[in-house]
């Protein structure tokens, strides 16, 4: 990671802790108002409220901490609607060429929302963004992940082992994942190689696999954040981390990865004319109908463009 970036590292630390984060927060953030133990700023048109009061830190390694009602029950019943009759085959990141591949270690299905693709969307990303500390450019579109009965995602890395991903905004130094749903029974999230996996208490409901490290129950509006890369930038190996297999229900989630610099700045050179993807998984995403099911994202609108753009056909070079 380039110094200049290393900045934001100083302010992390400052997003969990109520007192100091009314007295330090960035102007790139924007204008800060207080009411009670809730910090509200502005930023690109959304209000970001952010409770420093309901983080709690579970692990320094990993760097884990628990947002309890991040999202409103409205919130999260708003973004499995708009993903419900758009989902496909989740995708792995091939370790050497990065494209993506279908693979049994991930059985869920997903999409990518566009960015700011309504109020709602914007708004609970201006509130990621005021939350990490991390500029909302550096953030991945949002995708939402459903897992029905017996899907999983095996324990697994949110840096990149390839060049070509790291390419696109640098490494994921950030990964909030967000519970859309309750869970009956399975669907945990887990760290096997968590510092404190064998010091947790867990109750006795939970799965054979969540008792393999450090464990997060799925609750309906809660936020996950965890960082992939330590305060030095290197890769966190503690930060491995999986999805148990669901045992009964169902589970929707949705996680914004968010990169050590800006993952928007390649979409600035289209306007200059420039016709690319910005994803390795573009043409994947366009040979399974994407461009049409979510034109959005891939093809772009008047007020973004879109990460498919050269895989959609939708420009000459």
């Amino acid at each position: 990671m380039e110094l200049k970036y290393l900045f934001v590292f100083p302010f992390l630390v400052l997003a969990f802790f109520p007192d100091s984060s009314r007295s330090a927060i960035p102007r790139w953030l924007g204008e800060r108002k207080t009411r009670g133990s809730v910090i509200r700023m502005k930023r690109s048109g959304s209000s970001a409220g952010v409770d420093p009061t309901r983080v709690t830190q579970l692990s320094w390694r990993p760097r884990a901490f628990l947002y309890k009602g991040f999202l409103s029950d409205e919130e999260c019943d708003h973004l499995m609607n708009l993903a419900r009759d758009k989902l496909e085959k989740s995708m792995v990141a091939d370790n050497e060429s990065g494209k993506s591949i279908e693979s049994e270690v991930r059985t869920s299905s997903g999409m990518f929302l566009g960015k700011a693709q309504d109020q709602v969307v914007a708004d609970i990303e201006a509130r990621i963004a005021a939350w990490t500390f991390l500029p909302a450019e550096n953030g991945e579109s949002i995708q939402i992940l459903h897992y029905e009965h017996g899907q999983k995602y095996e324990p697994h890395y949110d840096y990149f082992h390839d060049k070509a991903n790291q390419e696109l905004g640098g490494h994921r130094v950030a990964t909030v994942l967000m519970y859309l749903s309750n869970v009956e029974r399975g669907g945990e999230t887990v760290f096997p190689h968590a510092e404190g996996k064998l010091s947790q208490t867990k109750s006795d409901d939970i799965s054979d696999c969540a008792k393999n490290g450090y464990t997060v129950k799925p609750m309906k509006g809660d936020a996950l954040l965890f960082f992939s890369l330590h305060l030095n930038a290197t890769t966190d190996t503690s930060s491995l981390h999986g999805s148990c297999p669901v045992i009964e229900g169902e589970k929707w989630s949705a996680t914004k990865w968010i990169h050590v610099r800006s993952f928007d700045k390649t979409t600035r050179s289209s306007a200059a004319g420039e016709c690319k993807d910005e994803n390795v998984s573009c043409p994947v995403w366009a040979r399974a109908g994407e461009c049409q099911k979510n034109s959005l994202y891939m093809v772009g609108s008047e007020d973004a463009y879109g990460f498919c753009r050269k895989s959609c056909k939708v420009c000459s070079s």
